[in-house]
């Protein structure tokens, strides 16, 4: 049905919606010209409300105004490794924000489509990137001078992308973006710039932070953990904005950890999503996973109170509850039934979960950390058992204290961590699946 405009019938009025269609100056004016009961009062309302309107549309261009460098200080030089919807995110940020910026990315003609249209057409097709933001393929010249190199590449490249830029290091500090564990080391992103970078500065960078809300202007924090004041400074500096609040920390371990353990739990979250459970299954699955994420980080050294910050319980929420993250859809590919390998291919990015989970499995036995929800996972990814047969398991094995930092508990970690692979060898329920040959 078509909707007949409607017709002004009231003169007063219909001046009022005329000098409207020319601007609000005009719409105020002619209000208080006319007569009207009330007049006065609507007349404050609608110039208010243009005022507000005003101050929506500058608000951004104010606050980046101010986040930019005072005349005459050293504007900051940046590099950010790796083209992928983070890394990309931040380097737009802190072009925006007046630093010196250049993305590196290893691809040349990504380099060149990226020069031309300001857009990430692989990861981020529906934004245009600020255009005082530099792009390179030559690692040497993205990475000389500049103050921070940022490296923002799957765990699995990290450890080549620091060897390749040992020789262009002087003074330099290096950042990771990057959450995930390299396989079968069980090192952490921080162990792996130590170990190839002795002398260098370093911090690592994590929290609720997916990257497509983040270019969409929507309200979002990190952490920049790192033992270097400085360091956190100049990270805050470049990073923060009207929309995006950059917290610090000295748990280096804690924050990493955070950001790395918390994949393993959004793959849970995923499936479970895809088996439609209840909103008291979801809320028990999320407390749980941060007990064993805390339960962990001390085993390792972390702070058991970081994982209550934002690189824990924070990040650990955004990526349980969001379909943007990649290990919450792979999980939810898993729940339909697709395989881990189908999975993981039509996702078509890097899934860190994925290695997480087999890497934390063996390293919380090793450890004696009881650590039941990862343990399921791997008996599902990685030993073909059933998923509602483990998740059954789960249930009927142990006796704990919620918050065993709070209220110790009288069970041992390893005795539970027995009971839970004796029960999941036994179970019928989640016996290897056998395919049908008939």
């Amino acid at each position: 049905m078509k909707l007949k405009k409607p017709s002004v019938k009231n003169s007063k009025v219909k001046k009022i919606v005329d000098a409207a269609s020319t601007g609000l100056d005009d719409a105020v004016s002619a209000i208080k010209e006319s007569g009207l009961p009330n007049a006065p009062i609507i007349a404050s309302i609608a110039e208010l409300t243009g005022f507000k309107k005003k101050k929506s549309a500058e608000l951004e261009a104010t606050m980046q105004a101010k986040a930019k460098p005072a005349t005459g200080s050293k504007t900051l030089k940046f590099a950010f490794l790796g083209g992928g919807s983070f890394g990309t995110a931040m380097a737009n940020l802190a072009a925006k924000n007046g630093c010196d910026a250049t993305l590196w990315v290893r691809d040349k003609r990504t380099v060149k489509a990226l020069q031309k249209t300001y857009v990430n057409k692989k990861y981020l097709p529906n934004h245009k990137l600020d255009d005082r933001l530099k792009f390179s393929h030559e690692l040497e010249d993205a990475v000389r001078g500049v103050d921070v190199i940022f490296v923002a590449v799957p765990s699995s490249a990290f450890r080549e992308i620091l060897t390749q830029i040992r020789p262009f290091i002087t003074h330099q500090a290096v950042v990771s973006l990057t959450k995930g564990m390299e396989k079968d080391t069980y090192a952490l992103m921080s162990d792996i710039i130590t170990d190839v970078l002795p002398e260098v500065n370093f911090g690592v960078m994590s929290g609720p932070n997916l990257a497509v809300e983040i270019m969409d202007n929507m309200p979002s924090a990190t952490v920049i953990a790192s033992e270097s004041e400085p360091l956190r400074k100049a990270v805050q500096t470049a990073l923060h904005s009207a929309f995006f609040r950059v917290f610090a920390s000295g748990d280096v371990k804690g924050v990493e950890l955070g950001g790395a353990l918390k994949n393993i739990y959004a793959i849970a979250m995923g499936m479970a999503a895809a088996y439609e459970v209840g909103e008291n299954t979801k809320a028990m699955l999320l407390t749980r996973a941060l007990a064993e994420m805390s339960r962990f980080g001390v085993a390792v050294g972390a702070d058991p109170l970081t994982f209550l910050g934002l690189s824990g319980v924070g990040d650990l929420y955004a990526t349980c509850s969001s379909t943007l993250s990649r290990n919450y859809r792979v999980g939810y590919m898993l729940g339909q039934g697709i395989s881990l390998e189908q999975a993981v291919k039509k996702l078509g990015q890097t899934a860190e979960g994925v290695n997480t989970i087999a890497q934390v499995h063996t390293r919380s036995k090793e450890l004696g950390v009881y650590m039941p929800i990862t343990h399921a996972l791997h008996a599902v990814l990685y030993e073909d058992k059933s998923a509602l047969g483990v998740a059954l398991n789960l249930m009927e094995t142990g006796f704990r204290s919620d918050v065993e930092f709070v209220l110790p508990h009288d069970e041992s970690n390893v005795r539970l961590s027995q009971e839970f692979s004796e029960v999941l060898k036994s179970s019928a329920d989640a016996k290897p699946k056998t395919t049908d040959t008939n």
